[in-house]
């Protein structure tokens, strides 16, 4: 599986590499909601971003990051998060501002990734959802993955919680059908507010 890190494009946002030029946009997007930091498993808000960040950008780093871009405006991140089964990615790192919630924002960022994934090989993509993001646990319901089960006490968040995970995972030979579904679901929010 080869994933690159380039720029995607669709009708309503883009995603972007994360680089310098995006910074200060996305601290001032992930400043927007501060209680929701609570229930990460590490946080970007406020003295914790300079750290993320520089994660981020490290050469050696695993992660793939992308601003979310709508209306030419930094309104998140979203990427894929390392993982080491071969032909498995993993979606995660997923945050939007509450302006940017329940419109294409998401569900775009969402396919374009996970074409992005099947595109480089993947014959699984997987989402790890905390069982307590009630929103990402119907995000992905909506999006059609399937909930495989619970993977209890499986990861510790920067607040020192153990939590588990709730695993979604979306499968190769149910991409094509998934796909005409998001993109269909894409469609009905209209090309208002596309800026690519």
């Amino acid at each position: 599986m080869r994933l690159r890190c380039r720029t995607l494009f669709g009708r309503h946002i883009r995603l972007e590499p994360l680089v310098e030029a995006h910074r200060e946009a996305l601290r001032l997007a992930c400043a927007a909601d501060p209680e929701i930091w609570e229930i990460f498993p590490y946080s970007m808000l406020d003295e914790h971003f300079d750290g993320w960040w520089a994660r981020m950008q490290d050469p050696g780093s695993e992660w793939m990051a992308f601003a979310v871009i709508a209306a030419e405006e930094v309104v998140g991140v979203t990427g894929f998060v390392p993982e080491r089964a071969p032909g498995v990615a993993v979606i995660g790192m997923t945050y939007l501002r509450p302006e940017a919630r329940g419109g294409p924002a998401n569900p775009e960022s969402k396919l374009l990734l996970l074409q992005h994934a099947f595109d480089g090989g993947a014959r699984r993509v997987v989402f790890n959802v905390d069982p307590v993001n009630a929103r990402s646990r119907a995000a992905m319901r909506k999006i059609g993955a399937v909930e495989e089960g619970v993977a209890r006490k499986a990861s510790v968040t920067w607040t020192g919680r153990v939590r588990d995970l709730v695993v979604f995972s979306v499968l190769d030979d149910e991409w094509p059908d998934l796909r005409r579904r998001l993109e269909a679901r894409l469609a009905a929010f209209g090309a208002a507010g596309a800026d690519s």
